[in-house]
């Protein structure tokens, strides 16, 4: 795996793709700039070596038109103070402008180019476009694994126009790193907190994490769908009633590869979905009709305590309740504190998926786990056994 520590930057154009989709307020100012933040490592390693630096990003969904509200000539003033030097911007990322300010670029110094979704031809992955962007720079850095499942002009295609000048930057060589640790893991056993509202958007995780993992604990919505396939009652909880022949299913794989697949024993019910509704305890397969499971119960916390307790590599993709609301988030919570003093005790830990990384963020357990992945989708079909094309782009011969 070529990264950017097998090249010499000096004296060379880096066009580096990053992931800059960060969210804006309505006054246009970054309000989390976690994603600009991960990439320094990356940028200032080039600059450093006297490297000029070609900034490329997407932000939002223009669909192929300009939208002055998603320029990336917002994000000047923060990437300024970030770098700590001046920034110039090109008012597009291909054609004459870009080509004059990327030629005139002196090492040490930076350019940002506008939106690459400002462009069609990006999200279609046109190989036209790709080979204008690639006349930017001397050597391709990808450091965007949150769009590395896209076969887009910039993550994918233009690794052609670089053969034996192309590389992951370290956002990217870290996030396939640590999500390689755990679907290759020596290290057991092997846990994996799968949550979440549904079964059909877990199900490939599922099936391709079923000969790499000894335990599954199963929370959020999700977990209904497997109690009501078994005969139990679930009241109004969350159940896909076409996706119940496949959770059998998916239970009858676990028991024939003998790996333990637990379904929360209780929960906190409520009846209404709502933090200030009626809630108490019960047992997950008794749920009376109106009333709907929204988090896990004291006995089911106490049995994934002692299981990742237990464990040497832990995953986890999904809340176990709607950590949103204070009313239903003991169980998330809890079982983040846990993983955290399994890592703190050498356990490996990766959380990964936007809600996880939501509730760890929200319970200050982001700097208490081994590795948090950014990647999002990318991460998901990562885990699904997916080759990624912005992945596979780099390291073909």
């Amino acid at each position: 795996m070529l990264t950017i520590d097998n090249f010499d930057f000096k004296g060379k154009k880096a066009l580096v793709r990053v992931d800059f989709n960060v969210p804006l307020d309505k006054d246009l100012k970054i309000t989390d700039d976690t994603r600009i933040k991960a990439s320094l490592p990356t940028l200032m390693k080039i600059l450093n070596e006297g490297g000029s630096l070609i900034i490329m990003s997407h932000l939002g969904r223009p669909k192929g038109q300009p939208v002055p509200e998603m320029s990336l000539g917002h994000l000047i003033v923060q990437l300024q103070k970030d770098l700590g030097r001046t920034v110039s911007f090109s008012s597009d990322c291909v054609g004459e402008e870009a080509q004059k300010k990327a030629a005139e670029l002196l090492p040490g110094e930076v350019l940002l180019l506008e939106n690459l979704r400002f462009h069609s031809e990006e999200e279609k992955g046109d190989r036209e476009f790709a080979k204008e962007l690639a006349q930017l720079g001397d050597i391709y850095v990808n450091d965007a694994f949150g769009t590395a499942h896209r076969a887009h002009a910039s993550t994918a295609v233009i690794a052609d126009f670089f053969k034996g000048n192309r590389c992951f930057g370290y956002v990217m060589s870290a996030e396939i790193e640590n999500v390689s640790k755990v679907l290759n893991s020596k290290e057991k056993p092997t846990l994996a907190i799968v949550g979440g509202a549904k079964v059909s958007s877990k199900i490939d995780i599922l099936k391709n994490l079923m000969d790499r993992v000894d335990v599954f604990l199963i929370g959020g919505g999700m977990a209904y769908t497997f109690i009501r396939a078994q005969g139990g009652d679930t009241g109004a909880s969350l159940v896909e009633e076409d996706k119940l022949d496949l959770a059998l299913e998916i239970l009858a794989l676990a028991k024939e590869k003998d790996v333990k697949f637990i379904l929360p024993e209780d929960s906190i019910i409520a009846n209404e979905f709502s933090n200030d509704a009626k809630t108490k305890e019960c047992a997950s397969n008794e749920i009376p009709n109106d009333w709907m499971g929204l988090d896990i119960g004291p006995t089911a916390l106490r049995e994934y305590t002692n299981e990742i307790l237990n464990a040497k590599t832990i995953l986890w993709n999904g809340p176990v309740g709607v950590f949103e609301m204070e009313a239903f988030a003991t169980g998330t919570r809890s079982l983040g504190k846990v993983i955290a003093d399994a890592t703190s005790k050498g356990a490996f830990s990766l959380v990964g998926g936007g809600d996880s990384v939501a509730a760890v963020k929200k319970f200050g357990l982001s700097d208490k786990v081994s590795y948090v992945s950014t990647g999002g989708g990318a991460m998901l079909e990562y885990l699904e056994g997916k080759t990624l094309p912005g992945i596979k782009a780099i390291i073909e011969d």
